[in-house]
């Protein structure tokens, strides 16, 4: 689904994306020093740790739990290597997500802070605190709100999502496009590569099954740990295609090999929202986020942050909690 100020940040995005995607890092904190007043919090140090309380000045710090305010710390969970949304620049994580908590830090007198891994285990680490939210281009779906895995079995209690981003399936084939793929029915008979644990996964059995259904050539996939594997699939000849969201097969389109490895086909008709994840139980977590996001909106923050990575087409006019299907 269509997934990207001058930043006072070091942050994590999902640079020009290859070389961080190629580095597919994934272990190891990724620090994001937030915007506003730091004079009396966001100092962080290396590995996540908080040194100070959040700033008690910022608008909206008196609507966060008291615990997240005496820490001045919100721990993101994120999967690095999905440029322009979220991926590594040297030591840093940075992107289009990294930007957008900047702008919501601002309003919260909090420092967000990235900690960085595959991107199938990230909700399962919110029940056990040692993440607060997952901020990594994840789809808002039913099925993650209330736990439930792609067979439809209970795994976990579910979560809620703040939702601030739209983005719609984005196709990277080759340079030149040379099998004509222009939707997913002409991957019908093909190979597909997609990251594991990904909506796309899910979107490549179903398009799999649909080509069964219609008595078109069998259509097969491989699923892989990030989506840098699957371009590199793609790259080698392997697969026809890498489905992701389409702003990022877009930055790929024109980053990878100096805009020379891959095109990009925007799937525009199944447009869905990206959100922050919060454990149910936190809720006054998500409306402390839903809030800010609102603020960010309103004064200039949010867009200055998508239009800075080109991905505008995703600005949504107001926070919605839950709004996936």
């Amino acid at each position: 689904m269509t997934a990207r100020s001058t930043r006072c940040t070091t942050a994590k995005t999902r640079t020009s994306r290859l070389a961080a995607v190629a580095a597919i890092a994934v272990a190891g904190s990724m620090l994001l020093t937030a915007c506003g007043d730091q004079t009396n919090g966001g100092s962080i140090k290396e590995g996540g740790s908080s040194t100070t309380a959040g700033s008690s000045k910022a608008p909206l710090f008196s609507k966060l739990p008291a615990d997240i305010q005496k820490a001045g710390v919100i721990k993101v969970g994120t999967d690095a290597t999905y440029a322009p949304m979220e991926f590594k620049k040297g030591e840093q994580v940075v992107g289009v997500d990294p930007d957008i908590a900047a702008a919501l830090s601002k309003q919260l007198g909090v420092t967000f802070t990235f900690e960085s891994g595959t991107f199938d285990t990230l909700l399962t680490a919110l029940p056990t605190g040692r993440t607060n939210i997952v901020m990594s281009s994840m789809t808002d779906t039913k099925a993650r709100q209330e736990g439930l895995d792609d067979k439809g079995n209970k795994t976990g209690t579910g979560v809620d999502f703040v939702d601030y981003f739209t983005a719609s399936t984005g196709i990277l084939v080759k340079k030149g496009n040379p099998e004509n793929i222009k939707s997913l029915d002409d991957l019908c008979g093909k190979k597909l590569a997609v990251q594991r644990g990904t909506t796309y996964e899910q979107a490549a059995k179903d398009q799999a099954a649909k080509c069964e259904k219609e008595g078109k050539p069998k259509l097969t996939f491989e699923s892989f740990p990030t989506d840098a594997e699957a371009q590199t699939r793609v790259k080698a000849g392997g697969a026809v295609a890498d489905l992701n969201d389409s702003p990022v097969a877009a930055y790929i389109a024109q980053t990878a090999g100096g805009g020379n490895d891959f095109e990009a086909i925007a799937n525009k008709t199944d447009a869905g929202y990206f959100g922050i994840a919060v454990d149910k139980k936190n809720t006054q977590l998500r409306d402390a986020l839903a809030a800010a996001l609102d603020a960010a909106i309103k004064d200039g923050s949010y867009k200055a942050a998508l239009d800075k990575w080109n991905a505008g087409d995703g600005a949504i006019p107001a926070a919605k909690i839950n709004g996936g299907s």
